[in-house]
């Protein structure tokens, strides 16, 4: 069965990006998401969701490229479960998001800079357009034991 997610996430810490023996990249972000509410006795909770995604081939350089922690996303992926047995022996699982594809959601970063002002490390944002990670050209079949993290 094919769990879909789509929901918009911040990233959480900055972005892995590795490269496959093959060449093919390989980028793994930490993503957060919260919703706020209030109880039945008007108290003011938050729910916070952290979940790791991996993102392959042009999309994962793109999105290293224009995002970084605190950026805002639309993302849509296939969720998983990933298992293995931990070093004490006992099993452990972990969710994760085999992100399809995603779409920039942060306001572009204004031309009117004041020239008195230090200069900051700014990522600039390509056209406002969504990005499929599973395109046809240049995605490989991936084995799992094959990523490097």
């Amino acid at each position: 069965m094919l769990a879909i997610v789509t929901g918009v996430f911040r990233i959480a810490s900055e972005i892995e990006l590795r490269y496959l023996p093959s060449g093919s990249a390989v980028a793994k972000v930490s993503l957060v998401n919260s919703s706020k509410y209030k109880t039945q006795s008007g108290e003011q909770r938050e729910d916070v969701c952290f979940i790791n995604g991996t993102v392959f081939g042009k999309s994962a350089e793109i999105l290293n490229q224009y995002c970084h922690k605190g950026s805002k996303i639309f993302v849509k992926g296939e969720l998983k479960q990933d298992t293995w047995q931990a070093q004490d022996g006992s099993k452990r699982s972990a969710h994760s998001l085999k992100i399809e594809s995603f779409e920039f959601l942060d306001a572009k970063p204004s031309n009117n800079t004041q020239t008195n002002q230090a200069p900051q490390q700014q990522h600039q944002q390509p056209p406002a357009q969504q990005y499929q990670a599973n395109q046809n050209a240049g995605i490989p079949d991936i084995d799992d034991e094959e990523i490097p993290f």
